[in-house]
């Protein structure tokens, strides 16, 4: 199998289910398989080879049918050698959505799981319950700060990325287990309650913010919002589905003068399901707030969106006026005018009504910057198929995306799917593209990239499509 083939795999499900080996060149499929297949249904196998020669480059994935699996191989596989006179290979968990990096065996987004528990359990109840998948390092139950009762929600980290698997895949459903949110990377870790010094912390101890926002914000809550006749520059967001902070993120910037966006997290890193969202004027809080309350997003889900102090005076007469007269304005425009999709200046100077601009691109991904796309004569050497969730993106912002990896010719989408095509004149662009962005969040939609079948080397005129 060369490599213009991407297996059915490479959309990773379930998660953390896909192998990437780095073994010697001379080290031959038959003998991978030899040494995997003892460790569970192997779904997809695949030798990366060069297109010219066939020969192996010694980069291979193996794709299983459980994470378990996949786990339990890492841990037994990395360092050995396949055949005499070969170097030891390495074996990792291949790049996931929520990772921009191969995982290895000591990865602790591989070892923690999260579960819903009654609120009885203790601590060694929940031991007791998840140490028959494996040896467990500390097991944490989430509690609150000021009561010191169970909030019904619990953390178990292992020894070994297999057994946390296997605890997801096998204990009983009312857990809901999954793999814990990795926490965040600067946190200090005198506020990180899951190092092996410090097992019996309970949550009392918040630690430092993690953010330079999260003073601020850390009075923040669903019951600090202001009342309606209230008018803000700073918004609360609450939705009960999870959502992410690129998805709300994505949302609001549609919006012009947004300053700040973040997701409010606990002590733990735990998603409250709350977000800060922070204009730089007036009138485009009022009009996210009026357009964006009750949004339903992702579908099924309905936004709340309500003001909260932004720490500005609001005994001045003038201060509310001013609110006043442009909250007015505002309604007029949202719910009466024909031109509520055009910028407006109120008497006190504020921007009001603001036009949806041409997307920006918002995402965690380190993009390259801006490239110009491939010169209207060019060859197509490679097609891209992208998969989009929950709706496609723009055109003009996946031109913007893609071309950042040069030679980009031609971004189509398929009416009434959420499918596009994306043509390079350089398969390594293409190349480069799928390893930048396969799993990943650019303006709140996920995106699969993935090889489309090869194109026919013809000359090509990009058409656009916009």
């Amino acid at each position: 199998m060369d490599e213009s083939h991407r297996p059915s795999s490479y959309l990773d499900e379930p998660p953390n289910s896909r192998l990437f080996l780095v073994t010697s060149k001379s080290v031959s499929e038959d003998v991978i398989r030899e040494h995997f297949t003892r460790f569970g249904v192997i779904q997809d196998f695949w030798v990366v080879k060069d297109k010219h020669t066939k020969e192996s480059k010694g980069v291979s994935f193996v794709k299983y049918a459980k994470s378990s699996q996949a786990c339990t191989a890492m841990e037994e596989m990395h360092g050995k050698c396949l055949a005499e006179g070969t170097k030891p290979i390495k074996v990792f968990i291949a790049q996931s959505r929520s990772s921009g990096n191969h995982r290895d065996v000591e990865d602790e987004e591989l070892t923690r799981i999260f579960v819903m528990i009654p609120k009885t359990f203790t601590e060694e109840d929940l031991k007791e319950t998840f140490k028959e998948y494996g040896d467990i390092e500390y097991a944490i139950v989430i509690r609150n700060k000021t009561t010191g009762e169970s909030k019904g929600l619990g953390y178990v980290r292992y020894h070994r990325p297999s057994y946390a698997a296997r605890a997801i895949e096998n204990c009983d459903k009312t857990f809901r287990a999954i793999l814990a949110e990795p926490r965040t990377k600067n946190a200090s870790a005198d506020s990180e309650y899951a190092t092996s010094s410090r097992p019996e912390h309970s949550g009392s101890d918040p630690g430092p913010s993690t953010s330079a926002f999260a003073h601020d914000s850390a009075r923040y809550s669903a019951g600090d919002a202001w009342s309606s006749d209230i008018i803000t520059r700073c918004l609360m967001v609450t939705s009960r589905a999870a959502v992410t902070q690129e998805q709300i993120y994505g949302l609001f910037d549609l919006i012009p003068g947004m300053d700040l966006c973040e997701m409010q997290r606990d002590q733990y890193g735990f998603n409250k399901g709350q977000a800060i969202v922070r204009y730089n004027n007036l009138g485009s809080a009022v009009y996210a707030k009026e357009k964006l309350s009750g949004f339903e997003y992702p579908p099924g889900n309905l936004l709340s969106v309500t003001y909260i102090d932004d720490g500005e005076d609001k005994t001045s007469l003038v201060g509310r006026m001013a609110m006043q007269l442009v909250a007015a304005q505002m309604m007029s425009v949202v719910w009466n005018g024909p031109s509520s999709t055009q910028l407006m200046k109120t008497s006190m100077g504020f921007a009001s009504a603001p036009a949806l601009p041409k997307s920006r691109v918002q995402t965690d991904v380190a993009l390259p910057p801006p490239r110009k796309l491939a010169p209207h004569e060019s060859v197509a050497k490679e097609r891209l198929f992208v998969i989009f969730n929950p709706s496609p993106l723009p055109v003009d912002v996946l031109e913007d995306v893609f071309c950042r990896f040069g030679s980009l010719m031609d971004v189509y989408l398929v009416p009434g799917r959420n499918l596009g095509y994306v043509k390079y004149a350089d398969r390594r662009h293409a190349m480069d593209a799928i390893a930048a962005l396969h799993g990943k969040v650019v303006n709140g939609v996920k995106m699969k990239v993935l090889l489309a079948d090869p194109p026919k080397e013809e000359s090509h005129k990009r058409q656009r499509t916009y």
